[in-house]
């Protein structure tokens, strides 16, 4: 059994939002890792989304695509993704990490040897944005053997069949993509988005996720009166951006703080 259901179980009995935030892995550049993902547990992360870089991430937004590019650059490859994994393990990373990205990797990689050597680096779950669970049979087998999660992606167009399809599949969580658009920092969320998570709800029993969009306090915590998990990805990579490296992860530890309501929009700590 993966580590997610037991992380979403204990958020669950905190009366907390699970908190999932996103990093491309070779962004902004592969020594950079380990130390951003520190900064995130720290700041309240209960667990992790990282990206594997891909030349042609059609369901990102500019921020993301910038990120892939850079890495890519850096020669970031699917088997040093995994590797990075391993070396986070092994420096004593026990949250849950999912890997997110795109099929034409793992393909070229091959579905039954990338479930194996992501489950031997510490790999608990897949998120593969393009794969359709009509066409996920090889992967989902895969992961199913060797304990790994592979979460799918419901739309606010998704029909009702689809989501029924995604629902009988889907392990660990369902991702609900807040908009129909790529990912990106938003003012606010979808006024329909409620409507369309609970109509996924009626179809499982699973935890559900949110994300494309989120990027403040206020929206996780709309976020956490329909779901389960608030995923931030585009405004994490914005604020990574944004900061000089001397001062990186103190910055990212600071927001992630704020998104999980440990520290007040201003910067001061909040008591407990």
């Amino acid at each position: 059994m993966s580590r997610i259901g037991p992380a979403l179980a204990a958020a669950r009995e905190q009366g907390r939002t699970a908190l999932a935030p996103f990093l491309t892995i070779g962004y902004p550049e592969p020594a950079a890792l380990p130390g951003l993902v520190r900064a995130l547990v720290e700041g309240g992360a209960d667990m992790l989304e990282l990206g594997v870089p891909f030349s042609d991430p059609l369901a990102d937004g500019a921020t993301i695509q910038r990120a892939n590019f850079v890495a890519l650059r850096h020669g970031v490859t699917t088997s040093a993704c995994l590797e990075a994994v391993r070396q986070l393990r092994a420096q004593g990373l026990e949250v849950p990490v999912l890997l997110m990205g795109y099929y034409n990797p793992i393909l070229a990689y091959g579905p039954e040897a990338f479930a194996a050597d992501a489950a031997a680096a510490g790999v608990d779950g897949l998120i593969v944005v393009d794969l359709p669970p009509e066409e996920a049979g090889a992967l989902k087998e895969a992961c199913r053997a060797r304990g790994l999660d592979l979460v799918y992606l419901l739309a606010p167009t998704s029909t009702a069949e689809r989501v029924a399809l995604v629902a009988r599949q889907a392990s660990g969580f369902i991702y609900c993509v807040s908009v129909a658009g790529v990912t990106g920092a938003r003012s606010s969320l979808p006024p329909e988005l409620p409507a369309f998570v609970e109509g996924v709800r009626r179809q499982t029993t699973l935890p559900l996720a949110v994300g494309f969009g989120i990027s403040r306090r206020e929206h996780v915590e709309a976020v956490g009166r329909i779901a389960e998990v608030a995923v931030v990805g585009s405004a994490l990579i914005d604020v990574i951006e944004a900061s000089p490296a001397r001062e990186r992860e103190a910055r990212v530890r600071a927001y992630v703080e704020v998104l999980a309501g440990r520290r007040g929009a201003a910067g001061g700590r909040r008591a407990g």
